[in-house]
């Protein structure tokens, strides 16, 4: 499972295009299309081996394995639902990193696409929440993000700069690393540790 994610990673943002219309490139088309999709399988199948320890959240569709612009994009995602709409936040895995150095990260995070007016305020109550060991706050401004340790003063910080409207928003995550021939059982535990550190980051979304 991890070998078919880690092949992938080296692919990304390479241009794909439709193997019958590539003349001499078609094989290697052909097999980006193979990695991609079994990348995807792969991918989908750690987050469903996540997801059956909580029945009580629903797996969405996880990300495709190449861009409108039909560029590879081998960092994959997944979001999960329990309660509320599509539009609130919820968790999310993401696949991070390279195939010398990758995992996936846990997170309290929203569908961009799918906001309405109230998720960047139920989102900022992330921050009403003192910080936990493992964590880290992912800022976004202008479109570029930024990694804040969790500590105190940078809440605070984050706190007055979401007031302000200088940062727009603020995901908090765990990242967990994958380690060569480590089993999915222990990816599960890491990964069941890290939700157990977010959960009350999400229960303060609902209030």
């Amino acid at each position: 499972m991890l070998n078919k994610i880690r092949d992938y990673l080296d692919f990304a943002g390479l241009q794909y295009r439709n193997p019958d219309k590539a003349g001499t490139e078609r094989e290697k088309m052909l097999e980006l299309r193979h990695k991609g999709q079994e990348a995807r399988k792969a991918f989908t199948e750690l987050a469903k081996a996540f997801q059956a320890s909580h029945p009580e959240w629903q797996l969405q569709q996880t990300s495709q394995w190449m861009n409108q612009a039909q560029r590879l994009r081998p960092h994959f995602w997944v979001y999960l639902q329990r309660e509320g709409k599509v539009t609130e936040p919820m968790l999310a895995l993401r696949l991070y990193g390279t195939s010398a150095d990758f995992g996936i990260s846990l997170e309290v995070s929203f569908v961009e696409r799918k906001k309405d007016e109230q998720t960047l305020d139920k989102q900022a109550k992330i921050l009403e929440i003192p910080t936990v060991k493992g964590i880290y706050y992912l800022a976004y401004s202008d479109g570029q993000s930024q990694r804040w340790d969790a500590n105190e003063g940078n809440r605070r910080t984050l706190v007055e700069k979401i007031g302000s409207q200088e940062i727009r928003k603020v995901l908090v995550k765990i990242d967990v690393s994958f380690i060569e021939n480590q089993s999915l059982e222990v990816i599960l535990e890491k990964l069941e540790k890290a939700y157990e550190r977010l959960l009350p980051y999400y229960q303060a979304t609902r209030g």
